[in-house]
């Protein structure tokens, strides 16, 4: 089973590559670890995702509003959030090899494959000591734990480990004229910060009231020793980010409700409700006080795509107590002034990129022609997130179809994203559009001259219908408008 799932894991990068999707970064000089590019479906697939989240936050609710922040911050913005001091992870490196391994990604390693043998239980009881002792910073009975499971380097095979050692995950960069007379600054490893900082700025000129929130999409870097699993983890990547700031007392009231809201928008976005599922967190980040994460059946298991966070006033306080300037509310209801508490929540736009990808992709065993079985290839994506919304084929180079088709094209593309191609047997147009997800696909023959009818092939089904030319733009609107994900949340 598990070499089944990699298999389609492989897949599914093969096929993200060869259909436009995903692309290894610089490949020509033969790429960057864990860095890639969005090829031309791809980038419009991700925007689509980016638009659902957007105006899921800022246009559903009336008192959530967006921001789009800087990568660079000022230093001692990362002082405050503890990440010059905090944002370490155990390492350990493989003297043979030579190569460096995150310490508890080794241990989820060896944990995913007791639960591959049927082992569930010895791979709760290994999870949870890896967290106790992570907890504990005991990195001498971790690096005892690792050889005692026998859990050996992928590449030389050996388990001739180092010590473990603290290593800090931000990029660092130097901002000034003069390389000696320059500041250090970093690339942020969150965009939450942007909005700490901005709080005071958008509650003021929004004439915002607690409870209230500030949404953001934008890059963050990490400095992953171990990159893995193709998208899912990075070091430069989006994150889908909201701070929502509430008042004292009530933070798990919202936490509960915006760990429901959250679920909600996945299964709304097509993602069956079996493939997820919620996993609160054993160990707690400095700055909570509650966390869990929404978690997809991918196929290399189930795994983070989003995090739920109650991060008390964390923030805001260190913010406030280091920059010496108060960010502070006042609340007419209580006739108090506080420092808000804020419940945040978190989504990659790459890991849910991939998560859509990965459930999307379909196998279906069916029959030719000639009646031998053979496996249709085509991507189920929502319409709404679908790259391309419709396909426009005349179905030969003459008799005046590929003018009629090119019409319906220029009228149909003020509004949908649309392809037109006349190019080879009409089939095989339709198997390409299969292949990157296109819901429709709109095919003009000779009966289009005599009563302007044309066939509308429906992906999912391979069903067909005549439909007037007239009636396109209302058929394709009413399943790929973002309407559609609306109406499963509210």
């Amino acid at each position: 089973m598990e070499q089944q799932q990699e298999g389609l894991f492989q897949k599914i990068i093969a096929h993200a590559k060869e259909y436009g999707f995903v692309f290894p970064s610089s490949e020509i000089y033969d790429g960057l670890q864990a860095v890639y590019d969005y090829g031309q479906n791809g980038v419009e697939l991700k925007n689509n995702i980016k638009q659902a989240w957007w105006k899921t936050m800022t246009q559903l609710h009336d008192n959530i509003v967006g921001i789009d922040a800087a990568i660079f911050m000022h230093p001692n913005t990362w002082v405050a959030s503890g990440h010059v001091a905090s944002f370490n992870d155990p390492m350990i490196d493989n003297k043979d090899s030579k190569k460096r391994y995150r310490v508890d990604h080794l241990l989820e390693g060896k944990a995913d494959q007791l639960v591959a043998e049927g082992k569930q239980a010895e791979a709760d009881t290994l999870l949870r000591k890896m967290n106790d002792l992570l907890n504990a910073n005991d990195f001498d009975a971790l690096r005892e734990l690792i050889i005692n499971e026998k859990i050996a380097c992928p590449i030389s095979g050996t388990v001739n480990w180092t010590e473990i050692r603290q290593f800090n995950l931000m990029f660092s960069t130097q901002m000034g004229a003069v390389a000696q007379d320059a500041d250090t600054v970093y690339l942020r490893p969150e965009t939450a910060q942007g909005i700490f900082v901005n709080f005071l700025n958008v509650q003021k000129t929004g004439r915002m009231k607690i409870p209230f929130g500030i949404a953001q999409i934008g890059k963050a870097f990490r400095n992953e020793v171990v990159a893995r699993q193709f998208i899912f983890r990075m070091r430069e990547f989006e994150q889908m980010e909201m701070q929502f700031f509430v008042r004292p007392g009530t933070e798990m009231e919202w936490y509960n409700f915006w760990k429901e809201t959250r679920m909600k928008w996945h299964r709304a976005i097509g993602i069956p409700a079996e493939k997820l599922k919620f996993h609160d967190h054993e160990k707690l980040a400095h700055y909570a006080n509650a966390a869990l994460d929404i978690e997809f059946e991918f196929p290399f298991g189930f795994k983070e795509v989003e995090g739920i966070h109650s991060r008390t006033d964390f923030d805001l306080g260190n913010h406030q107590e280091l920059s010496k300037k108060k960010q502070q509310y006042y609340d007419n209801e209580v006739n108090k002034n506080y420092v808000p508490y804020v419940v945040e929540t978190s989504i990659g736009a790459d890991r849910t990129f991939l998560m859509v990808l990965c459930n999307a992709y379909t196998e279906e065993i069916g029959k030719d022609a000639e009646g031998n079985e053979k496996i249709r290839t085509f991507l189920k994506l929502h319409p709404a997130l679908a790259p391309i919304k419709a396909a426009i084929f005349p179905l030969v180079k003459k008799d005046g179809l590929p003018e009629i088709a090119q019409k319906i094209y220029n009228d149909l593309k003020l509004d949908f994203k649309v392809f037109y191609e006349e190019k080879d047997a009409i089939g095989k147009r339709y198997t390409r559009q299969d292949l990157i997800g296109t819901p429709f696909c709109i095919a003009v023959d000779h009966q289009t001259l005599q009563d302007e009818t044309v066939t509308i092939r429906h992906r999912d089904t391979t069903e067909q219908e005549r439909v007037k030319i007239s009636e396109l733009r209302n058929i394709i609107e009413k399943e790929v408008s973002l309407k559609r994900i609306f109406e499963a949340i509210v």
